[in-house]
């Protein structure tokens, strides 16, 4: 009898969870496990993510430097600042937020080919079948769910193709049955036409057709001429390992700049107030960096790696002290996405991330295909004096960054969440509670969180505390000069955390986040 190899899969939906595991116990790889599930949550999580969306992997090999893809749409040909003159600022939603291309399907495909590279393939009917009958025979409304469309519904019921999100033309309700059978046929369509037809096929008319209608610039020439691109991730080396994320145009670079930063700072502290104190202060050089430097890749001011060099760094650590908070005015950048992870059999492991920025997106549904389309491009800016100007084929600022680590001890993990801004924060947390702290992975999860600045619809950027933080070490952080408010204990506000770990014995272990619906699943196969 062979031996068993241990396998894990981690999401923010327990079916997607379900579905990432059931192609790992067919013996797919970590790539093709992350696609069919990435499918999955597309229907499950609707709010938060979609084909109409943009992905980023990073994708590792036992001893080899992680791979990334950059799946992230660039601003349409006809998104000009021309065609926003009537505008003050790009709009938020309806047809004109929807001003760049989806990458999310074209991030599928190449990852893909890399995973056929390694062994044989699943056929894409295999990787979609459970996500067809999701969409075809309905999900189950999740208090997730049902908060996005209350939320949202104010803004987006008007528009008739946005039905299929409500039940009867009012906001869902938790438990109810949600059928997406336009998702559905066009699952079924990209499984037997290839993933490439997105961009190339009878789904791209479809989808040109629908956007030009709603009163967004994308048209075919967008979709034929886009492509995911490999790129070379960033990387930092601190006492504890080396820290993978990707580069611009995502935030990356400041959650590699936190916890950088925290290796060289983290002696200074001894109580759980100091940790957290001393993250956040972390935090706060980090985006003052990422601020100044990260737009498209074409036009960032300096190489983002010079910010990870030791010299730099050692800059910034003289602006963080134990004992004082600095001051934080700060405009925050919005975001809604989902974080998954994975490891097969062979150890080769994914942390991968999916969005359509704000809930709903644009709230553009395209009647023929069920999509809706991502309001990513919302991140650029009309002044020309911005790092943001819109310009067409550049891409905007991204708050997304999946992020991987090998560890010092051979330990490698796979991590990452969903949140915005709250995304390196909240990778930090975790990674400070388990790797500097010995927290075992789910409680260093679960345990109370924090967010630094502004989420969208909050004008306030301060620093918010779930309740169980604040009730141990709050005191002491509002001491120091944090202006802290308490929110509501294990809040979706503080992201949708997850995350992989695989020992150098092979075993493998996986926990998600109870601020979630999701599960952590492992097993030998």
């Amino acid at each position: 009898m062979s031996e068993k190899h241990n396998v894990g899969f981690t999401a923010p939906h327990f079916a997607a969870s379900q579905v990432g595991l059931n192609i790992l116990e067919k013996g797919g790889t970590a790539i093709e496990a992350m696609v069919a599930a990435a499918a999955s949550i597309a229907v499950e999580y609707p709010h938060m993510n979609g084909m109409g969306g943009d992905g980023f992997w990073l994708i590792s090999e036992p001893g080899k430097a992680p791979i990334g893809i950059d799946a992230s749409g660039v601003a349409a040909l006809g998104a000009t600042p021309e065609f926003y003159k009537d505008e003050s600022a790009i709009p938020s939603r309806g047809g004109k937020s929807a001003l760049t291309m989806a990458g999310a399907v074209a991030g599928w495909n190449e990852a893909l080919k890399i995973s056929h590279q390694w062994q044989d393939g699943l056929s894409l009917n295999t990787l979609f079948d459970t996500a067809i009958s999701q969409a075809n025979w309905g999900i189950e409304v999740t208090q997730s769910l049902v908060d996005a469309s209350n939320k949202t519904f104010d803004d987006l019921a008007g528009d008739p193709n946005f039905d299929q999100f409500l039940i009867k033309g009012k906001a869902l309700k938790k438990g109810k049955i949600l059928k997406l059978t336009a998702l559905s046929k066009t699952l079924s369509h990209l499984a037997k036409a290839g993933l490439d037809d997105f961009y190339h096929g009878e789904l791209a008319s479809k989808l040109a057709t629908d956007l030009e209608a709603a009163g967004s610039p994308i048209r075919i020439e967008d979709f034929n001429q886009y492509k995911a691109q490999i790129v070379e991730p960033l990387s930092v080396t601190t006492s504890k390992g080396t820290l993978y994320n990707l580069p611009a145009p995502t935030q990356g670079v400041a959650s590699l700049i936190i916890l950088a930063l925290y290796d060289k700072v983290q002696h200074l502290g001894s109580t759980d107030a100091d940790m957290v104190h001393l993250l956040i202060e972390c935090t706060k050089q980090a985006f003052i960096a990422r601020n100044a430097n990260v737009t498209d890749p074409s036009r960032t001011p300096v190489d983002l790696s010079s910010l990870l060099t030791d010299e730099s760094l050692d800059e910034m650590v003289k602006h963080i002290s134990v004992e004082k908070a600095q001051p934080w005015p700060h405009v925050a950048k919005p975001g809604d996405t989902i974080w998954m992870g994975a490891c097969d059999s062979e150890g080769r492991m994914v942390s991968y991330i999916q969005s359509l920025y704000w809930e709903f997106g644009s709230g553009i549904v395209s009647p023929q295909t069920g999509i809706v389309w991502n309001n990513r491009g919302t991140s650029f800016s009309l002044d020309p004096n911005s790092n943001q100007y819109l310009k067409p084929g550049l891409k905007p600022f991204h708050t997304l960054n999946p992020a991987f680590a090998d560890l010092a001890d051979g330990r490698r993990m796979s991590y990452g969440t969903m949140g915005g801004e709250g995304q390196p924060q909240t990778q930090a947390a975790l990674f400070a509670r388990h790797i500097y702290h010995n927290q075992p992975i789910d409680k260093a999860i679960a345990l109370g969180r924090w967010l630094l600045g502004r989420t969208w619809g909050d004008e306030s950027n301060n620093l918010k505390a779930e309740r169980d933080l604040a009730e141990y070490v709050g005191e002491s952080l509002i001491a120091r000069g944090h202006d802290m408010v308490t929110v509501d204990p294990c809040n979706e506000l503080m992201g949708h955390a997850g995350a992989v770990i695989r020992a150098p014995t092979g075993t493998v272990s996986a926990a998600s986040d109870p601020r979630s619906d999701g599960k952590a699943f492992t097993d030998k196969v």
